[in-house]
């Protein structure tokens, strides 16, 4: 299915660790722009939907594209919110397009029999069924939680000090 949010929760477990030099913003962003191809392909009908927008390839290109993308569309966001924030970099826009359609292939590998990573090195998918469609879910959400979890320790310990 396009869009889905389990693959936010590696998101939030990046951010926990990365925390101002990530952009968890730009990770969905990325999530988003990456999906578009197998929506356009589910529209149309096509039999195959996870094309070269999931290979490394692709997702070095659609990565680059949200992190430059990203960090001024989120600034705006975050400025139009009112949301406060640690200063919102170019290396963290670009650490969060990259992570986040590095971690989308990864991901969409382990459970679609159309991908092909290493296009157009290699046409095979070693990565399918690496583990179980549930187990992947689970990890992803367990990665949410860990980093909701870590950033929510975190944000009490500050406001300690």
């Amino acid at each position: 299915m396009p869009f889905t949010p389990i693959h936010l929760g590696p998101g939030l477990a990046l951010k926990a660790i990365g925390g101002r030099h990530f952009s968890f913003m730009v990770f969905g962003g990325a999530q988003v722009l990456m999906d578009i191809e197998p929506l356009i392909g589910i529209l149309r009908g096509w039999p195959v939907l996870h094309g070269r927008t999931h290979s490394l390839l692709g997702a070095l290109l659609i990565g680059l594209l949200a992190g430059a993308i990203g960090r001024p569309i989120s600034a705006v966001c975050l400025r139009w919110l009112r949301i406060p924030h640690a200063p919102f970099t170019w290396r963290a826009a670009f650490a969060g397009g990259l992570l986040g359609t590095y971690s989308h292939v990864l991901l969409d590998a382990i459970m679609h029999y159309d991908m092909q990573p290493a296009w157009p090195l290699s046409l095979a998918n070693p990565l399918l069924r690496w583990i179980s469609v549930d187990q992947l879910h689970l990890l992803c959400v367990g990665l949410g939680l860990f980093g909701a979890g870590w950033m929510i320790v975190r944000a009490a310990w500050n406001s300690l000090e």
